[in-house]
């Protein structure tokens, strides 16, 4: 995607010029009107498409997200990963606040890297190296998800939290992590498969199976 592209996308003139203008209109763009929880009915929709209970999947939404997929302002929660934006790029912008090749940097706002990766003219790499809503999908997953673009990911978040869960079934389904989750139960050994592979291998270290188990009471 180029900025004339995601320009047209955002309702501005498609001059290529990244400024302020632009800037003000993603971000009204990425401001959502309905910020509540997921309701009753879409996570029945969800887990039946995973094959698990619906207290499996709120269990899952309980300990793998941080509250709300949207912020204070009402925009999706994101993470800027400048380390991911360097390794996408070549490190051809490094170093600077949006462009590293450490991880770090979270003092500093997510939009702002994002809005001044964009400024690059490296588009898709500046919305893939964000992690986006409720769950922190990484947008780098866009093709796997079968989405049209990293743009296109990243859009789907802002409507409502039904995005948000979208991205996290899609996670698990591209993982094959079904099985694992329909093995989640009270006890904290049938939780260790889904945090395992869903938390990394030191998910014992953060305890991710116990508040899984904890979670499903």
């Amino acid at each position: 995607m180029t900025i004339i592209e995601l320009q047209k996308a955002i309702g501005v003139q498609p001059d290529g010029l990244w400024g302020n203008r632009s800037r003000a209109a993603l971000l009204r763009c990425f401001t959502s009107q309905n910020t509540g929880a997921l309701g009753e009915e879409g996570m029945v929709e969800f887990a039946a498409r995973l094959g698990v209970s619906v207290r499996q999947l709120a269990a899952v939404a309980k300990v793998e997200a941080g509250g709300s997929g949207f912020d204070a302002a009402g925009r999706p929660k994101i993470l800027f990963e400048r380390h991911k934006f360097h390794q996408f790029t070549g490190g051809r912008y490094s170093v600077r606040p949006f462009s590293n090749p450490q991880p770090g940097g979270y003092d500093q706002s997510s939009w702002d890297k994002l809005l001044d990766a964009i400024a690059t003219g490296e588009v898709d790499a500046a919305f893939m190296a964000c992690s986006w809503g409720k769950f922190q999908v990484m947008g780098q997953y866009w093709r796997d998800f079968t989405y049209a673009s990293p743009y296109a990911l990243a859009i789907s978040t802002v409507a409502s939290e039904v995005g948000h869960y979208r991205l996290l079934v899609s996670y698990i389904e591209a993982n094959r992590l079904q099985k694992a989750m329909a093995a989640l139960s009270v006890d904290p050994e049938a939780c260790r498969a889904f945090a395992r592979a869903y938390n990394g291998p030191n998910y014992a270290q953060f305890n991710y199976h116990t508040k899984l188990a904890t979670a499903m009471r």
